[in-house]
């Protein structure tokens, strides 16, 4: 009895000390002028704004990398400049306009600045230009369903280099 007291709450701390889900970190994701954006429309539009489900699902994205990989107290904030979807809408297709038609010379392309704050204090920033000429390369790609699954995957590189990696 006394052992699997001890037992579960050894599980216990290394559960709060080490797991990503013990992480609590925030994002604040904005997007600059993104009716310029290269491209951001899952839908074929030409504009997009703000609250487009392209751009929500990656600020939504960022959000969770933050959360599950920030420790409680930073902050980063993501100013997203630019977006170029995997693939590209080929609105002349009659029989379907709103077709993405993917290549290996559509790879998908992210330009952003970031802070990473920890209280008031600045303690890393940067401009960025994201792009992943291999994304046709990595597994789970097409089963995923995820129509972002490779900028979510450039995403999640990114963040692991910046912010976990040392």
């Amino acid at each position: 009895m006394r052992i699997t007291a001890l037992l579960a709450g050894a599980a216990l701390a290394l559960m709060v000390a080490g797991a990503p889900g013990a992480m609590a970190g925030e994002a604040r994701v904005s997007f600059v002028a993104p009716e310029r954006f290269t491209d951001a429309s899952l839908n074929g539009r030409r504009s997009v704004d703000a609250d487009a489900p392209a751009l929500r699902e990656l600020a939504a994205h960022i959000g969770r990398l933050a959360q599950g990989g920030l420790p409680a107290g930073q902050t980063l904030e993501v100013e997203v400049t630019d977006v170029d979807l995997t693939g590209q809408i080929e609105p002349w297709r009659i029989d379907n306009p709103d077709l993405r038609v993917v290549t290996g010379a559509t790879w998908p392309r992210i330009a952003l600045r970031y802070r990473l704050r920890e209280g008031d204090r600045v303690i890393r920033s940067g401009e960025e230009r994201l792009s992943d000429q291999a994304f046709d390369m990595r597994p789970g790609r097409i089963q995923s369903g995820d129509r972002l699954f490779s900028e979510k995957a450039m995403l999640d590189d990114w963040f692991q280099t910046r912010f976990r990696a040392g």
